[in-house]
């Protein structure tokens, strides 16, 4: 069977007209943007491209969270995968940034997730890594979906008949974790002994290793959702729900509460105040932790348009510099590729720290958070209580469906003037940012400012606007 053949028994594609891929790879309802036929094509044609820019006939790592599309889309992937000649070293079920260190620490010429990260159990998601454990360039992710679309020609670099296998490797997960815990460990095997502590696994990926690892550090873990319900991951639990956390926290008398989301690639933490401890606090009280150490250079961190201005300004009175990124752990990382900062993160919870890992990874932001409350011999509020305060800030969605309208709302001019009015008003006293959502049919509007009421204001009439003169 040649090429042309193999790529003719999958039929015709109903394919959007705008990109396949986004800010984190490729992301839809299953069974309807996300079929079988569709992660087949994508699996075929990534094979395609992986081995035109390695010249190499090495394995790709596959990982999958709890959803129950998952090894549905896993499947038809791999299939895509093997049939352009490629090997999978297929993982399981595992979290995200396992998949990252994996492809970075073996001869794989790359890896492919499939999760909707913190989405709901209906959508699901295929995002790509290099061999570096980072996220596929956005020029090899274009050139993918060139291919699909029938719009580039990429020669076989395989013979007819010479087929991948695929292969389940769930030891790879053992050298992750070592790597993970390894840091750590200085004078006791087990360093996190008398530290209690409640994780929230969001009923996903990190069900098979979060439990283990503090256990294995000594930690008293009192764990959440904490096996695989792909009818249920992320439902009001996990890192966009944090209430659950909070009430046990408090009735265990807990240090620190984590939670993560499906795919475990971001942690928040709550103190044993119920006070939610985003990325930002992390990003400041780990920097600070670096910085005393002497592992920040520059004392640079960078962050994301959407970090706030209380933390700016509190680290700026440590002598520190904070760059802010365009959303996206993408655009964090080459910040800091091209800055040389050694930590970087959104408030979302996605933190980045190439000493430690490859990618942004919620267990090892919650693994050091842990290391920074029993180093500090407290718990993590009187942390919190010694760093900053942050300024009052609402962050407001409104669905836009039509793609185009929301790419290209700064063409709305009310919405424009508004936003500049807004600006002008509140000075240096507050901001304002209006952005689509790479990953849902929503535009975000925040507004941050010194005082609440300042925030409701704008707020309510800039969410107005956009409903009025972009949703309808």
């Amino acid at each position: 069977m040649n090429k042309s053949q193999t790529i003719s028994l999958w039929g015709q594609l109903e394919l959007p007209d705008g990109l396949l891929f986004g800010t984190d790879g490729i992301r839809g309802k299953a069974g309807d943007l996300l079929t079988a036929a569709l992660a087949m094509r994508v699996g075929y044609w990534a094979g395609q491209v992986l081995r035109e820019v390695s010249g190499d006939h090495a394995p790709v790592i596959l990982g999958r969270d709890s959803r129950n599309s998952s090894d549905m889309l896993a499947t038809a992937l791999s299939s895509g995968l093997t049939s352009a000649g490629l090997d999978v070293w297929d993982l399981g079920m595992c979290p995200t940034p396992i998949v990252a260190h994996v492809a970075s620490t073996t001869r794989a010429i790359g890896g492919v997730m499939i999760s909707a990260s913190h989405n709901p159990p209906g959508d699901n998601g295929i995002k790509f890594f290099g061999a570096t454990g980072s996220k596929l360039a956005p020029d090899l992710q274009q050139r993918i979906e060139q291919a699909i679309r029938g719009d580039l020609h990429i020669e076989s670099t395989h013979g007819d008949n010479v087929w991948g296998q695929h292969v389940y490797r769930p030891e790879l997960l053992e050298g992750y974790l070592s790597h993970l815990v390894a840091p750590l460990i200085h004078e006791s095997a087990t360093p996190f002994v008398g530290l209690k502590i409640v994780l929230d696994l969001a009923w996903g990926a990190a069900t098979r290793t979060a439990v283990d690892v503090f256990e294995r550090l000594g930690a008293k873990v009192i764990a959440l959702h904490e096996s695989p319900n792909g009818d249920r991951i992320n439902v009001n639990c996990g890192s966009t729900h944090l209430g659950n956390l909070r009430d046990a926290v408090k009735l265990h008398d807990a240090d620190l509460g984590v939670a993560f989301d499906g795919d475990a690639d971001r942690a928040l933490c709550v103190d044993s105040q119920g006070r939610t401890v985003d990325g930002d606090y992390i990003l400041y009280l780990w920097g600070k932790q670096l910085l005393q150490r002497g592992q920040l250079p520059d004392a640079t961190i960078v962050s994301t348009v959407m970090s706030n201005l209380g933390f700016e300004r509190a680290w700026g009175k440590l002598g520190g510099t904070l760059i802010r990124a365009s959303v996206g752990d993408q655009y964090v990382h080459a910040e800091m590729v091209a800055t040389g900062a050694a930590l970087g993160g959104e408030q979302s919870g996605h933190i980045l720290c190439p000493r430690f890992g490859v990618s942004g990874d919620g267990l090892m932001t919650a693994l050091h958070m842990a290391d920074l409350v029993q180093q500090s011999g407290g718990n993590l509020a009187d942390l919190v209580d010694g760093s900053f305060q942050t300024y009052p800030q609402i962050l407001r969605n409104v669905r836009v469906d039509d793609r185009a309208t929301r790419l290209n709302w700064q063409s709305c001019r009310p919405v424009v003037d508004a936003i500049a009015a807004a600006e002008l008003a509140m000075g240096d006293k507050g901001r304002i940012l209006v952005r689509a959502s790479g990953t849902e049919p929503v535009i975000r509007v925040m507004v941050e400012a010194q005082t609440m009421a300042m925030v409701n204001e704008w707020t309510d009439k800039l969410v107005a606007l956009v409903d009025h003169h972009l949703a309808s």
